[in-house]
């Protein structure tokens, strides 16, 4: 026959309880840790992926507009001189 000890029944009930309170304190930690960092990041005015991606393909565009117009103002000044446009 097993007999039960009352004493680590309720060490063990104690010890569940205490992981649980930990398991809560960090997840409460993480949030609050996260919710300071993304206050500071907001205040420093750091752009978000997404907006730094739209500038990038913005400038990437203009740099093509850019290079396909001086092709054409160096055909446009070539036929002005009287030469064939290379």
């Amino acid at each position: 026959m097993q007999t039960r000890n009352k004493l680590l029944d309720d060490m063990a009930q104690l010890m569940s309880n205490a992981m649980g309170v930990a398991q809560g304190a960090r997840t409460e930690a993480e949030t609050a840790f996260k919710s300071l960092l993304d206050r500071w990041l907001a205040d420093r005015d750091f752009v978000t992926r997404e907006e730094f991606d739209a500038v990038r393909a913005m400038a990437q565009k203009a740099r093509e507009e850019n290079a396909a117009l001086e092709a054409r103002i160096a055909a446009l000044e070539a036929v002005e001189r009287g030469k064939p446009a290379e």
